[in-house]
């Protein structure tokens, strides 16, 4: 595998070329960069990393949950469904509202982990895949991440494999879904970029994301 990407996402500084959608606040933590909302309860946001990648990769990161609740998102292989980049002219405006991502102008899939948002979230953990657009549910896992208070600011790596038609998601190297597209649901996500997502009020700890060519 050849590394295609690498920021170690230590403080504001680091993600200076990404584009926020919603009130992201960055800050330099002890450990990593720590993201929050900037504005209310309901106030979720979307930040995009500037480079554009093939549909082979691995991306890696870590996670550091903070205060809760919240959830944290990643999407990936993101462009304009009609074809072109997700900022092309034309596109509908986004602010970090969800249906703007899952049921608008985009085709992506995005794996949703440490989902702690709602109440029935905290009652079942599970680590979501869907695709866009249309919202479709295409598998689920078990979700190890402890909550807060057992966590104490612990770091949990993350990988996420995009291998053309399949999809595996793991943390700590334990694996908790593998997905193969068969199209039912839409044509296959393609190259396009990736973007963590946070749900308000979730304050967490980023650090170390790698992006392989598989």
């Amino acid at each position: 595998m050849s590394l295609l990407y690498r920021n170690a996402l230590t403080g504001p500084d680091d993600i200076a070329d990404w584009v926020a959608e919603g009130p992201v606040d960055a800050r330099r933590g002890d450990d990593g960069l720590l993201l929050s909302s900037g504005g209310g309860h309901d106030d979720h946001w979307t930040l995009w990393c500037p480079e554009v990648f093939g549909d082979r990769i691995r991306v890696t990161w870590e996670f550091s949950p903070r205060e809760e609740p919240g959830l944290a998102m990643l999407f990936f292989g993101a462009a304009a469904a009609a074809g072109g980049g997700i900022f092309d002219p034309g596109l509908a405006p986004r602010s970090g509202a969800y249906p703007q991502y899952h049921s608008s102008d985009l085709r992506t899939l995005h794996v949703s982990y440490f989902r702690r948002r709602w109440e029935d979230e905290r009652a079942f953990h599970t680590a979501n895949l869907r695709k866009s657009p249309g919202f479709h549910l295409v598998a689920q896992g078990a979700d190890p991440l402890p909550p807060v208070r057992d966590a104490r600011g612990s770091f949990y790596r993350i990988e996420l494999v995009h291998d053309a038609g399949r999809v595996q998601f793991s943390i700590d190297g334990l694996p908790l879904f593998q997905w193969d597209d068969d199209e039912t649901t839409g044509p296959r996500a393609g190259a396009g970029r990736i973007g963590f997502r946070q749900m308000a009020p979730l304050t967490a700890t980023y650090r170390n994301l790698e992006v392989h060519r598989l």
